[in-house]
């Protein structure tokens, strides 16, 4: 009987995966980057280790959600002062900062660790169709 074999850090291959958020539902676009960013995916997967991919999501600003979520939902931030609660909706995060936007939903899909400060250093994410990691991509999902 053969043991399961545990992957060291340096050990660990990454690959630059490019995901198009257009025309895609907002969440389930996310569970497919935490688990790519997680490194799930690979036979090698460990816990412990970070063995996830460099993940780019590009077109983010044409994701889709489902009723009325841009009106409604509402992101909480607090500036460590008395009172100090900022509040901002969905909608306008998404038109002003999508960056922001995603990184906040992918970060609580991630393990409540060190490692996961890790993970979401590899996650890449812009507005527009082009993104400057053009010679270290060689995977694309559409």
């Amino acid at each position: 009987m053969k043991a399961t074999q545990a992957i060291k850090p340096s050990e660990v291959k990454r690959d630059w995966i490019v995901v198009d958020a257009a025309g895609k539902r907002f969440g389930k676009l996310l569970t497919e980057v935490a688990t790519l960013l997680r490194g799930k995916h690979k036979p090698y997967f460990t816990p412990n280790v970070d063995c996830g991919d460099f993940v780019i999501i590009i077109n983010a600003e044409k994701v889709e959600f489902s009723g009325t979520k841009l009106d409604t939902k509402l992101y909480h931030r607090h500036t460590g002062y008395f009172g100090g609660v900022k509040t901002e909706k969905l909608g306008d995060l998404l038109n002003n900062n999508p960056a922001k936007l995603y990184r906040l939903a992918v970060r609580g899909m991630l393990p409540k660790t060190n490692l996961a400060k890790e993970m979401i250093k590899k996650l890449k994410v812009y507005a527009g169709n082009e993104h400057p990691h053009t010679a270290q991509v060689k995977v694309e999902v559409k």
